[in-house]
């Protein structure tokens, strides 16, 4: 059972990297060619799509699949599988507070100033840099995540 689990954290965290790099290297610099109208406008149509469906399960199993591989007895399981497993799952939860105290509260804002009528312009200058760096931040944790998970089904 550890076995299986282990398989499925990778490919978890695995999807979640993947998806966190995209968009930090190909989503994020199309967009940043928008004009302020378009940005705040594709910004805040993905902020109310991704929080949904595959995204979100894709985000959980990401903790959960390490979580349950931890948990789960596995006979001969050595020091070393357990601390790169371990440390991979705490790289994957700071990502997830990243996202939580960061990326989140600037989606909102950013919803937020539509509703309010604030300038296109106001709202990505307060937007689009902070967002980036965070989302840089939880890009970087959670592929080193990864890099510590899949070390951990190899050893």
């Amino acid at each position: 059972m550890a076995t299986l689990l282990i398989a499925l954290a990778v490919v978890a965290t695995g999807l979640y990297a993947g998806f966190m790099l995209i968009f930090l290297t190909g989503v994020m610099p199309a967009l940043g060619r928008l004009t302020d109208e378009q940005f705040t406008a594709a910004m805040r149509r993905i902020n109310e799509e991704a929080p949904r469906g595959v995204f979100v399960s894709v985000m959980l199993a990401s903790v959960a699949f390490p979580a349950a591989a931890l948990a789960v007895p596995e006979d001969g399981r050595s020091g070393a599988r357990w601390a790169l497993l371990g440390a991979g799952l705490a790289l994957v939860v700071l990502n997830h507070l990243v996202t939580v105290t960061g990326n989140i509260p600037l989606n909102n804002a950013l919803a937020a100033s539509e509703q309010a009528g604030a300038p296109d312009r106001e709202a990505r200058a307060a937007f689009e840099t902070r967002w980036n760096r965070l989302h840089l931040v939880r890009t970087l944790l959670v592929t080193a995540g990864f890099a510590l998970v899949v070390s951990a089904a190899l050893v």
